[in-house]
């Protein structure tokens, strides 16, 4: 019996797609993340934060065979690189320069979030290798000048690199919660034994200026929740923004959807004086790490699993009042605290930030693939990364000899 065809089909939002179906294919891969699932995706629309009038023009590329979604992708068609932290500005000023258009490019993508997962969702290789050449013959046949794969996994890194695409790394900081004997630390105590005497010492002192400005925490899991947390939140959230001098990228609409239909893969850290609500970091649970928040655990006698399992996510953070370290105390030492408690195996810390080093976030390498429709721009930009790479194998070693951990 002759093979059933694949048929690919471009869509224009990934809300044409049925959730249950989309979720499973999610399941399936090597490096699933909440951010993948189609309830995120679907917010980002939804709200009006990844959208046209905003440089995100969604696309999915998908294959089916017999009726079946087999293999699918979001690819957002973007008239600018914000919004991906991985940085290609200068290439789009060179093509400028040349009189030629970089925009608009195609990014295969979560928008805002960059979080290293499963981009191409795939049930075989073979199946991955025909995605790949499905998006590159869309993105052709739209005259994109480029395409970007950012922060995915090596299965997808795979199938790009046998397509032709260019390969790129960037470093993130992540934390891990593993002592020498390869189980989970006992407490918070026993991680900072783990870490050099000067890291300790200045962990200890930033923690102590949080406590003594009378600040305390509170950690609400999504389930529990309510409405005036999640505009607490978005408050303080927004006022961080526009310190800053802009507004925030995802509107309160996406984290409203979030709060009704993921509410299992979120968490606050509240922090409040006086019995008052004054900042708070909101972090993001893979399953395992939900399902564990939903456990009973007690502060006072942690029950930690023997393996540690799960990833739990650093993503936004806002204040109303300033204290001094209290960044640090909500968006590393409060989750790192609960991940140890929790029995939680990682907790990413999220791009950029040497700082995060003295924290305990170790240095780790997350690649991106990209592939440009120009001959000679993919030349000229194929040489600068090589060159990139070798700075960056360079940047790693001085990185790794500044290690927090003890050598002894």
């Amino acid at each position: 019996m002759a093979e059933t065809a694949i048929i690919t089909r471009v869509l224009d939002s990934v809300q044409q797609l049925d959730a249950q179906a989309w979720n499973a294919l999610l399941a399936s891969q090597a490096a699933p993340t909440p951010f993948m699932r189609h309830e995120y995706l679907s917010a980002l629309e939804s709200s009006g934060s990844a959208v046209p009038q905003t440089g995100w023009a969604a696309r999915v590329v998908t294959l089916w065979q017999g009726g079946e979604l087999v293999a699918a992708c979001p690819v957002y068609a973007k008239a600018h690189s914000y919004g991906e932290y991985v940085f290609d500005f200068a290439w789009a000023r060179a093509y400028a320069q040349h009189g030629l258009d970089y925009y608009p490019k195609g990014v295969l993508a979560v928008p805002f979030t960059p979080v290293p997962g499963s981009r191409l969702l795939a049930r075989t290789p073979l199946l991955r290798a025909a995605l790949v050449r499905a998006v590159r013959e869309w993105a052709q046949a739209q005259q994109l000048s480029s395409l970007h794969l950012l922060f995915s996994d090596a299965e997808d890194l795979a199938a790009c690199d046998a397509d032709g695409w260019m390969q790129r790394s960037t470093v993130q900081f992540h934390w891990s919660n593993q002592n020498a004997g390869g189980a989970g630390h006992r407490d918070f105590d026993h991680f900072l034994s783990t870490l050099n005497q000067e890291k300790r010492k200045k962990i200890r002192q930033e923690r102590r200026k949080v406590h003594e400005a009378g600040v305390r925490f509170r950690a609400v899991h999504g389930p529990d929740m309510s409405a005036q947390d999640w505009a607490f939140f978005y408050r303080c959230h927004e006022r961080t923004y526009l310190e800053h001098g802009n507004a925030p990228y995802l509107q309160p609409a996406f984290f409203e959807a979030m709060a009704h239909q993921m509410p299992e893969n979120w968490l606050m850290f509240v922090a409040e004086r006086d019995g008052q609500p004054m900042a708070c970091s909101l972090i993001a649970l893979d399953a395992a790490a939900a399902r564990l928040s939903a456990g009973s655990c007690d502060r006072d006698t942690p029950q930690i699993p023997h393996i540690p399992q799960g990833t739990a996510y650093g993503r936004y953070w806002g204040a109303l009042e300033r204290v001094d370290c209290l960044h640090f105390e909500a968006c590393y030492y409060q989750p790192i605290a609960w991940c140890i408690e929790r029995g939680i195996a990682h907790f990413e810390g999220g791009a950029q930030g040497e700082h995060k080093m003295a924290r305990a976030l170790l240095p780790v390498v997350t690649p991106s693939a990209h592939w440009i429709a120009h001959p000679s721009f993919a030349d000229a930009i194929s040489r600068f990364l090589d060159r990139e790479g070798e700075g960056m194998a360079g940047y790693l070693q001085e990185l790794q000899a500044h290690s927090p951990l003890r050598q002894d």
